[in-house]
């Protein structure tokens, strides 16, 4: 029995939440991902996860196991990755997460100049709205939009973006056009709801920052499509700056409210913090770092 090949088949297990899925991250039959298990649990003589019809969960035993699998299985790339030079000289694989939008926007235009210059480095994309972990989805860099919790991670702020509102001009030649937070309740509006919830909107009056009630008519869960929608007419929406950017350039939407626009948010390249950083990263951060800035700049709105 392969030891490590198994641990990281369990760790796919817990990390996927089945064998199914597992099987399709490390791109192996699911007959040998339950082949696999099973020999593990022979070999420890203990049962590491409790199988159901709708779910597979780790035992107490199963838990403390896989946060040592984890570990180790950390450590032993990390080694892998000194004793291939990833130290020594820009090369190896760089996994890179960011925004939907923003990924495509921002980051794909930069990584395919960085991959012009580092022949030596591959990369792999990851587009998600959802927060992905560093650690546990196996990342080198993500970029963040908004406030970092406090963390192990390194981050390094390369801009800033805002939360604007915005409607089509044949809205609100309809409906007229709200100056205030407050007039929002009255009007139809369509709800990103990654960024806020249908409830309520958040707005700077006055120094304070309120929250203010809006009439949700739509509720998306991409920014794309809140574009889309308000640009048909359907309603006032709320995205990032970034978002709308070509939107407002083109006329197809209009900027609302914008003396109450909340506080920006920024936009951060983050990694992990260790000991040594691998030059891969490096290279990456220095590369990526001032040119996704300069493309934040030039389509500031």
């Amino acid at each position: 029995m392969d030891r490590f090949e198994s641990m990281s088949v369990y760790a796919a297990i817990v990390e996927e939440g089945g064998f199914s899925a597992a099987a399709r991250k490390l791109r192996m039959p699911v007959a040998t991902v339950s082949r696999k298990l099973s020999e593990l649990e022979a070999y420890l003589k203990v049962q590491l996860l409790t199988r159901t019809t709708r779910k597979v969960t780790a035992t107490q035993q199963g838990e403390q196991f896989y946060r040592d699998c984890r570990r180790i299985l950390s450590e032993l790339a990390e080694a892998e990755r000194t004793a291939a030079g990833e130290y020594g000289s820009p090369r190896g694989e760089l996994v890179v997460t960011a925004p939907l939008v923003f990924g495509r926007l921002h980051v794909m235009p930069v990584v395919n100049a960085f991959l012009a210059a580092y022949r030596e480095i591959t990369i792999r994309l990851v587009f998600s709205d959802r927060i992905l972990s560093l650690q546990d989805e196996h990342l080198d860099v993500a970029v963040r939009i908004g406030e970092l919790p406090a963390s192990t991670m390194k981050a390094m702020r390369i801009g800033e973006v805002t939360r604007i509102v915005c409607a089509a001009p044949k809205y609100i030649a309809k409906n007229g056009m709200p100056l205030y937070p407050r007039e929002l309740a009255g009007h139809d509006c369509v709800a990103f709801s990654n960024m806020d919830g249908p409830e309520g909107w958040d707005f700077r009056e006055e120094g304070n920052v309120s929250r203010y009630p809006v009439k949700a008519r739509m509720i998306v869960n991409s920014a794309e499509a809140a574009i889309n929608a308000a640009i048909a007419g359907t309603g006032i929406t709320r995205v990032l700056s970034y978002q709308a950017a070509a939107a407002l350039r083109n006329g197809s939407l209009e900027r609302l409210l914008a003396p109450f626009e909340p506080e920006p948010l920024p936009v951060s390249l983050a990694y992990q913090g260790g000991k040594a950083m691998a030059q891969k990263l490096r290279a990456f951060i220095d590369f990526a770092a001032p040119r996704i800035k300069a493309r934040l700049q030039a389509v500031s709105v």
